[in-house]
């Protein structure tokens, strides 16, 4: 995110909104049209519709602020669906490793949230790649 502000202090509040989009779209979809597992072993109640709804918000966002992030319409679809994807991936990859841990919260600094890693391990893969998308394309 740090980066990310180096280039522009608006792109890490734009991740931000991206990644809260991303991840309300994917719990109102998957609640209501998931019908799918994505990965039960890991997280059983994600489904592929979720994922779905998780690049469409991320989508809805990153063309909304094309523009500010410097990226074409195009590259603006390519980066919400992959920043949308990628965010799930964090996701999957922080419930993998409670898995093996066996513990159901990574800490107890935000109760009943799961943890202060869930509420940031959307950004494990997405910060990365936007800052990446965002450099290339400049």
């Amino acid at each position: 995110l740090y980066l990310l502000k180096e280039l522009d202090p608006l792109f890490p509040l734009i991740l931000l909104v991206s990644i809260w989009a991303s991840d309300t779209f994917a719990f109102i979809i998957g609640k209501n049209l998931g019908k799918h597992p994505l990965a039960p072993q890991i997280s059983p109640k994600k489904t592929v519709e979720g994922l779905l709804g998780s690049a469409l918000g991320s989508l809805a966002v990153t063309t909304a602020a094309y523009q500010l992030l410097g990226l074409s319409i195009a590259g603006a679809l390519v980066v919400g669906a992959a920043t949308g994807i990628l965010g799930q991936a964090g996701d999957l990859l922080e419930s993998a490793c409670k898995r093996v841990f066996n513990t159901k919260d990574s800490s107890q600094l935000i109760p009943g949230h799961g943890g202060l890693l869930d509420r940031i391990d959307s950004f494990i893969f997405t910060a990365p790649f936007l800052y990446t998308c965002l450099v290339w394309t400049r």
